[in-house]
């Protein structure tokens, strides 16, 4: 009787162990949130992998695409690229043509970088415009990421409806 009370408990304690070392084990794979106003653009860049940086905001969310627009100002984004983003000496930011890629990751390495250093790292020009000087690296004026991904909702609120809605966030994956 004393066997079977200690063998029952012994096999509890195995299958807690057990439960709480899967529990642990998955823990760990879960990637832990960015807390993005802590973090500088060129630092996010540096520690995350190619393709893998994506906005949390939305253009849709009123109050950040405010603060974007704030921002978008305030970083003199719009001495190249127009108060609305739809261009100046440098491209639109507002139509169906991006230069490397309009999706988020490409989009955040390129302001962070400038396109000399974005074309370092491998990648090519994939749209052209009319009017194309090149991208300062802004990741160490811009204080800190959180403030660049509000900057980019701002400028995707801004995208035409006169422009093609399938390139809104570049070329879709299929059509690469």
């Amino acid at each position: 009787m004393i066997r079977r009370i200690v063998a029952g408990a012994i096999i509890c304690l195995a299958a807690a162990g057990a439960a709480y070392t899967l529990r642990s084990a998955m823990a760990a794979d879960t990637p832990k949130p960015v807390d993005y106003a802590s973090v500088k653009p060129a630092d996010l860049v540096a520690n995350t992998p190619k393709g893998q940086l994506k906005n949390p905001y939305k253009d849709s969310q009123a109050d950040i695409v405010t603060q974007g627009e704030h921002l978008f100002l305030s970083y003199s984004c719009n001495g190249c690229h127009g108060g609305g983003g739809g261009g100046g000496m440098c491209p639109a930011l507002t139509n169906d043509t991006w230069v490397y890629g309009g999706d988020d990751d490409t989009l955040f390495r390129l302001v962070t970088l400038g396109s000399d250093e974005l074309q370092k790292a491998g990648y090519v020009r994939k749209g052209h415009e009319n009017v194309v000087g090149p991208m300062p690296p802004f990741g160490a004026l811009i204080k800190n990421a959180d403030e660049l991904w509000k900057i980019f909702a701002f400028v995707r609120s801004k995208y035409s409806p006169d422009a093609d809605q399938h390139y809104k966030f570049g070329t879709p994956p299929e059509e690469q």
